[in-house]
């Protein structure tokens, strides 16, 4: 479940929020050249919508998403689509994506759920298609200065997390070192996994 402190501050804050980070991830691009022309892309966690704005204008049927209603008005007043009110375990689609684009969101999920939720990832992926995923690294659970809760995993637990949540055909892990809304130094892990075909 969602934690409510957590949507509390996106709640509170969606309008400053949203003028964060207004330039794509460079893993987007990357991500997008995995997915058959047109695919059909679920995003967690859209946030402002700049990840999805860049993926529709590529061609792509994105469906946007994301746990916190304030974030989704926002996006969807910027992508003129409707924007999907979903958490991470109301995700019940089958087989139903290319691809699925969960940038910086799967981090608020609690540690004890992410091995389901990565499993519900995995079964609304179509054979082939890829997840890709990113995390602050850490070695316990915790919250940032603003009260968000961050699962804070290394690459380690992360990896078990994945292989505990389908048979993936292939799973990459790299890591970064940048920032966030906090405007703390970040190290990053980004997750790449391809469903087996």
């Amino acid at each position: 479940m969602p934690d409510p402190e957590t949507l509390k501050f996106y709640a509170n804050n969606a309008a400053t929020y949203v003028q964060h980070a207004q330039r794509p991830t460079p893993q987007l691009a990357g991500f997008m050249a995995r997915l058959p022309p047109g695919g059909a892309v679920l995003e967690l966690g859209t946030g402002n919508g700049r990840d999805a704005a860049a993926m529709l204008a590529s061609g792509f049927a994105v469906t946007p998403s994301d746990a916190s209603p304030e974030l989704a008005a926002e996006a969807q007043a910027r992508l003129g689509c409707p924007v999907r009110i979903m958490a991470f375990h109301e995700l019940d689609d089958v087989a139903a994506y290319d691809g699925v684009w969960a940038c910086a969101c799967l981090l608020h999920a609690p540690r004890e759920e992410l091995t389901d939720d990565l499993a519900r990832i995995f079964r609304a992926l179509r054979p082939g298609g890829v997840l890709t995923a990113s995390f602050k690294a850490g070695n316990s659970e915790g919250r940032d200065r603003f009260g968000r809760y961050y699962n804070y995993i290394d690459a380690d637990q992360l990896r078990a997390h994945l292989a505990a949540s389908g048979a993936w055909a292939s799973l990459d892990i790299t890591e970064n070192d940048g920032s966030g809304y906090d405007g703390e130094p970040t190290h990053w892990l980004w997750v790449e996994a391809l469903k087996r075909g």
